[in-house]
């Protein structure tokens, strides 16, 4: 069910748990590669989710490069889950699956 006030009705909330905090002040605190990737994405990663993950890739990485490709590679997977999610839902509710799905096109990106 989707929270009142809130205009996400995807399957999204059944699927994910969404960490409480500052979206602002989590976004800004993510190195710039990040960001950028963050926005990228078909979806919200949720800034505070993300924050939690890059701290915790962070202290399991020697480096921060390291553990800043492993987030990106990580944000990446949760996309394609993510996409799966929908699709799924959509085939359950409609009996077919997304046109984009259906198509096999790409996720387009912004140019970075």
């Amino acid at each position: 069910m989707p929270r009142l006030g809130h205009n996400d009705t995807t399957a999204r909330d059944a699927a994910w748990l969404r960490h409480a905090g500052d979206d602002w002040a989590c976004y800004d605190s993510l190195p710039p590669q990040i960001r950028r990737r963050m926005q990228q994405h078909a979806y919200d990663p949720w800034s505070v989710n993300t924050l939690r993950l890059w701290r915790l890739f962070r202290r399991r990485h020697a480096s921060s490069a390291r553990a800043e490709r492993t987030l990106l590679n990580h944000l990446d997977r949760l996309e394609a889950m993510e996409r799966d999610i929908f699709d799924a839902a959509h085939r359950q509710a409609h009996g077919a699956p997304l046109p984009h799905v259906a198509a096999r096109a790409s996720v387009l990106r912004r140019a970075a």
